[in-house]
């Protein structure tokens, strides 16, 4: 008889490494060939209208760099909190009230339109996401409390209390439902067509996240809580502390996120708020490994499907909930794929026992 088993790898193969990702890539353009062609589609036709959505003209690329970079502002949040095996589920909530921070101080605060008024509005959503992402730590670090539970409700109270805000306590006067839009003193300008300058605040994040986790102590007490909290305890590490610093960082990265996305594409609390960067973050920091780096290339992976999506219906006709189906097939063997980076698949014989009457 064959027998299938996983071994954990001794040490890392960089080789694995960069042949994984290609491979599960190819697996994925072949199960998405397979639906195509069951949908009487030519998987050529629908893969070119695809890269054609995303690449297709600048300003296809631009709107790819803008859907891109909230989705890394979410994955680097979660991305902290996932080092310490903290179940952050709570990135949307977090990103929302990063919008209420940035909308509150556009819309009610005394400061001139300008530079300053989006950086203390930038510094409001911060500390809002903070907050929000510290109560779940607290929670988890005083008294043991599900973290997947607390986090995910918490995302419908933000909404919730955002809906309340734009559709009643902050609406325009005049207009539909929504806050009144932000100074245009005050939005994040863009460096190329649509692509807004947030893009070198969340790689500039990307830079001090990757020195803060992999070369500093305090970075290296998170991995080590993360791998074994018992072992941490042993050798004094602070868990409890820890495990509310990094939820306060982790939710003050997605509140910046959402300050920084309000104050250049959406202008102001609306409906929408909710866009799902927060789930989908969750997506790209699991297929990057929790490398900030990597959360690049696979954030720009994930907004590209989107955005190419949408080309996708319209240039070969197909109905929306394929467009859905086919990122399904994509993320699928990518996300599967990461088990073989640490374990490899061991095919063992064994041997019948012959039993004598």
């Amino acid at each position: 008889m064959i027998r299938l088993s996983f071994e954990k790898r001794e040490k890392r193969s960089r080789v694995v490494n960069a042949l994984i990702p290609v491979i599960s890539i190819l697996i994925s353009l072949l199960l998405g060939s397979i639906v195509l062609l069951l949908c009487k589609t030519n998987p050529f036709t629908a893969y070119k209208a695809l890269f054609d959505g995303v690449f297709g003209t600048s300003m296809r690329l631009q709107n790819t760099i803008n859907r891109m970079i909230p989705l890394l502002f979410c994955a680097l949040s979660v991305g902290v909190a996932f080092r310490l095996k903290f179940w952050n589920i709570g990135a949307e909530g977090q990103y929302v009230w990063g919008v209420i921070g940035i909308t509150w101080v556009m819309q009610f605060s005394k400061l001139p339109p300008g530079p300053l008024m989006t950086i203390c509005g930038l510094i409001v959503a911060a500390l809002l996401g903070g907050i929000w992402g510290g109560i779940p730590g607290f929670l988890k670090a005083k008294w043991d409390v599900n973290e997947n539970l607390t986090t995910l409700m918490m995302n419908y109270i933000a909404i919730g209390i955002a809906e309340y805000l734009y559709i009643s306590a902050w609406k325009a006067p005049k207009g539909n439902m929504g806050t009144v839009a932000y100074p245009a003193e005050s939005v994040i300008g863009t460096f190329w067509g649509k692509a807004h300058n947030g893009l070198w605040i969340v790689l500039g994040l990307c830079v001090i996240l990757y020195f803060v986790l992999y070369r500093t102590r305090w970075g290296f007490e998170l991995n080590m809580i993360g791998k074994n909290s018992f072992a941490a305890r042993c050798q004094g590490v602070a868990i409890e502390r820890n495990i509310i610093l990094a939820m306060i960082l982790s939710g003050a990265i997605a509140g910046l996120g959402g300050g920084v996305h309000a104050a250049a594409i959406t202008k102001k609390l609306s409906v929408g708020v909710d866009s799902g960067f927060g789930f989908t973050g969750i997506i790209v920091a699991w297929m990057s490994g929790l490398n900030p780096f990597l959360s690049i290339v696979y954030a720009f992976v994930l907004a590209g499907l989107e955005i190419g999506a949408n080309r996708l219906q319209i240039a070969v006709k197909l109905p929306a909930a394929l467009g859905e189906v086919l990122q399904g097939l994509i993320l699928i063997p990518l996300l599967a794929s990461n088990i073989f980076i640490d374990y490899r698949l061991v095919v063992k014989k064994r041997e019948r026992k012959e039993v004598k009457a």
